[in-house]
């Protein structure tokens, strides 16, 4: 059984129309009623800006702005591993821990690719997985290719 506790000040949904089986309700009160989500009993505190759990916020203050300054010369590592479904992704470590920088690359290198992927490692938590981008599949010649382009020290 999960409790939800809400603030005192919001009031409870109004519906539109003429009622019937199913009212709607109005779309800018339910938000309202939402934003006042103060404790939940499964999650804990609530992140009054962004409504995720407050250990998992991820509101902008609560991330790292900029993060790491982004050196001149950047070292890589380019390695391969194996998902626990078999799949296999190349794993791009050895980075400066700064979300744009990061978000930029990922977008680059995916798009080169033609592939998915994602940034790792970049969690409030403290951080206990190195700043990483994840590529889908083997992409390991082609992304040294690329890196080294850019002027940038691969290894692997």
């Amino acid at each position: 059984m999960v409790s939800v506790i809400f603030s005192e000040d919001a009031e409870p949904p109004e519906t539109l129309g003429g009622g019937g089986m199913f009212p709607r309700p109005r779309r800018d009160v339910v938000k309202d009623a939402r934003r006042a989500l103060v404790y939940s009993s499964g999650k804990g505190r609530i992140c009054p800006k962004c409504g995720w759990p407050q250990t998992d916020c991820r509101c902008s203050s609560s991330l790292a702005a900029s993060g790491e300054p982004v050196p001149g010369k950047i070292k890589v590592n380019i390695s391969v591993e194996k998902r626990g479904s078999g799949k296999v992704v190349t794993m791009i470590d050895g980075l400066p821990a700064n979300r744009a920088f990061l978000d930029d690359l990922a977008r680059e290198l995916k798009k080169s690719c033609g592939t998915g992927g994602r940034v790792r490692g970049l969690i409030p938590e403290g951080g206990q997985i190195p700043p990483s981008v994840e590529i889908q599949g083997d992409h390991r010649e082609r992304l040294r290719d690329l890196l080294a382009r850019k002027g940038w020290t691969v290894k692997g």
